[in-house]
């Protein structure tokens, strides 16, 4: 790819925010692997709001400058519709046509795009896990931008590998997942980190608390009475009626709002505007808000059970709060039972690590944990047994 032209600086001079110095190292790096004649496949680490997005867009305007078309992945509707109104805002500037393809697309829009797609045409479209058919064929495709990487699973990533087989990939996450963090300390795929938090951002206070009643009051009314709103996470959809009466018993005239993966896409919308316009103090949601969730104005999380999640995970939601300048709580919730030390730990290695840009540093502790796969290790049979890691190091890095 080349990437000097007169378009490619109107897109940075309308970039509203100035670049920080990891976001210019970074970009430098995804310039120099699409000069290169070998495909690129880099991961960008890098917390919620620390200018990912804008590398992936300049990155996608390259391709297409090339005459290639760009795909643009993500795991979640909410999430994909976020990246298509950012992606759509920019290039409409220069005339670049963005398509969205998800499960909300109409059936006609849908044979438009596959056939758009097909026919070699440049565009770029966003997307979900919907545009890893079979269905889906791109002849002329140049770059592949898969957001939120950890949370594509291992047979998707698979599929991906075949899929964009010449066609440079940039992956982006706030946590990589063990496997993937393995991939890129050893060499097999490049990494970048972008640690430097946007002007004005203040750590996440966090703390692990027991469920007691009085403590969820006192803390929702200091949230409400400073004019704020709460999320409450609670993964198990069947307690989420009972929570709710609960809360309601608690207080009253506090208004909740219930938004969970069995509604309808146009009633999970309405309660997302609803919480958006202010109309709810408190959102009670499973995990669904974890992905692509910005709501400056909630900055209070409560995380029901959090000794049931994983590391990536509980780091993911607690980014949906702290989104501004006002300082945020979140509140990791444990039953009065007994947890396990994995649980424990887990929850330790959260608290400790509140300081903006610490997702690298939890991906490093939950590969210290959970291991990097069990290439290696007793359960090993075979000749690969005989292999060592020193040694296998080193074939990779010949080859």
């Amino acid at each position: 790819f080349s990437l000097d032209s007169i378009d490619m600086d109107l897109l940075t001079e309308s970039f509203p925010y100035s670049e920080t110095e990891d976001q210019i190292r970074c970009l430098e790096e995804v310039q120099k692997d699409m000069k290169s004649k070998k495909p690129m496949d880099r991961l960008i680490c890098g917390d919620v709001g620390v200018g990912k997005t804008e590398v992936a867009i300049r990155a996608t305007y390259s391709a297409l400058v090339a005459g290639k078309q760009a795909l643009v992945l993500a795991p979640t509707t909410i999430l994909a519709n976020q990246l298509f109104n950012s992606f759509s805002k920019r290039f409409a500037l220069l005339g670049v046509e963005v398509k969205q393809f998800s499960r909300l697309t109409e059936s006609k829009e849908v044979k438009n795009i596959l056939h758009s797609l097909a026919s070699g045409k440049v565009c770029v479209v966003v997307g979900t896990h919907r545009l890893l058919s079979k269905a889906v064929s791109v002849p002329n495709l140049g770059l592949v931008v898969i957001d939120e990487e950890h949370r594509f699973g291992a047979k998707q990533k698979e599929f991906l590998r075949d899929f964009c087989l010449g066609a440079d990939v940039l992956s982006m996450s706030a946590t990589p997942i063990p496997r993937t963090l393995q991939f890129s300390l050893s060499g097999i795929r490049d990494i970048s980190t972008i640690k430097t938090p946007p002007p004005g951002r203040l750590p996440i206070i966090t703390s692990v608390e027991e469920f007691q009643p009085e403590f969820l009051k006192s803390a929702i009314l200091y949230e409400v009475g400073r004019g704020g709103q709460i999320f409450f996470v609670n993964s198990n959809i069947s307690e989420i009626p009972e929570l709710k009466r609960g809360l309601h018993q608690l207080l009253p005239d506090l208004k909740i709002g219930l938004a969970h993966g069995r509604l309808k896409p146009e009633e999970l919308e309405g309660v997302m505007l609803k919480m958006v316009n202010g109309e709810f103090d408190l959102l009670l949601s499973t995990t669904i808000i974890e992905a692509g969730i910005d709501l400056p104005n909630v900055n209070t999380i409560f995380i029901n059970n959090a000794h049931l999640y994983g590391l990536a995970q509980l780091y993911q939601m607690r980014g949906r709060v702290g989104r501004s300048s006002v300082q945020a709580y979140c509140y990791l919730v444990l039953p009065q039972s007994d947890i396990g030390v994995n649980a424990r730990e887990r929850l330790r290695t959260i608290q400790y690590n509140s300081e903006l840009g610490s997702g690298f540093a939890v991906a490093m502790r939950d590969l210290e944990m959970r291991g990097g796969g069990n290439l290696f290790g007793v359960e090993q049979s075979g000749h690969l047994a005989a292999v060592g890691f020193h040694l296998y190091t080193k074939i990779v890095r010949e080859a």
